[in-house]
């Protein structure tokens, strides 16, 4: 008997009673989180490293804290966690400054706490960023009479970023694929949705390889974008073989 007549193609139809639409609007949900939770992981990142590299004791301290926390415990205890304690704690403090308590959308849940794991890591690949930008440059920026601005403008982030790239693309598929952590807290991205049709129809075979495909095409077009972003980063860069 061929393949094709063991498989039931029509599960896949965009239209009911297909889950081609289904599945197609976890996808959407996880690319939604996966882009604002690394854009939220980036901020903090930014944050970090430069805290770390030119802050006080204190500050450094407290990123170290962080950093060293969220790389230590699992990210779904992380998600859990994050998801209902920082749900929890942030309603008793609205109820504390006598504001009614809040229904934090699953979305924005999901973007805080992918953000939160991201920022950690986005830290440690910044920082090794800017170490790795010779000295030499910015002390010629420096003595230029550059202001601190300009020197991080013009010297530092465009010499770091071909060093923070590579690290920077790997975080980024790294949020793709936590995306999918998120099904335990119960929001509808693609793994949840893909389990939910799975288990509905009996065809896990079919479901599960069409969710594969959908990460696998996110993850080549992310190759795709993330290659002409370092070509441009690395102009003027001398070619390593």
């Amino acid at each position: 008997m061929a393949a094709d007549s063991l498989i039931n193609w029509s599960l896949l139809a965009l239209a009911a009673p297909g889950w081609g639409g289904v599945l197609l609007q976890g996808f959407l949900h996880s690319v939604e989180i996966a882009v604002g939770g690394y854009a939220l992981g980036l901020l903090l990142g930014v944050g970090g490293a430069f805290g770390k590299l030119y802050g006080g004791p204190v500050l450094r301290d407290l990123l170290e804290c962080y950093t060293t926390i969220v790389r230590a415990v699992p990210e779904l205890v992380l998600i859990l966690l994050l998801y209902y304690a920082g749900t929890d704690l942030l309603n008793q403090f609205l109820g504390a400054m006598g504001i009614g308590t809040v229904d934090i959308s699953g979305l924005a849940a999901g973007i805080f706490v992918i953000g939160v794991v991201q920022g950690a890591y986005s830290t440690e690949v910044l920082r090794g960023a800017i170490k790795a930008v010779p000295p030499g440059q910015i002390e010629a920026a420096r003595a230029y009479g550059m202001s601190p601005t300009k020197v991080l403008r013009r010297i530092t982030l465009p010499a770091m970023l071909p060093y923070a790239i590579p690290g920077l693309a790997n975080l980024w598929l790294i949020a793709t694929k936590d995306t999918a952590l998120l099904a335990v807290v119960g929001f509808s991205e693609l793994t949840l949705v893909t389990r939910q049709a799975a288990g509905t129809t009996k065809a896990y075979l079919l479901f599960f390889c069409a969710a594969g495909a959908l990460y696998l095409a996110l993850t080549l077009v992310s190759n795709l974008l993330i290659g002409i972003i370092e070509r441009h980063a690395r102009r003027g860069f001398a070619e390593q073989r």
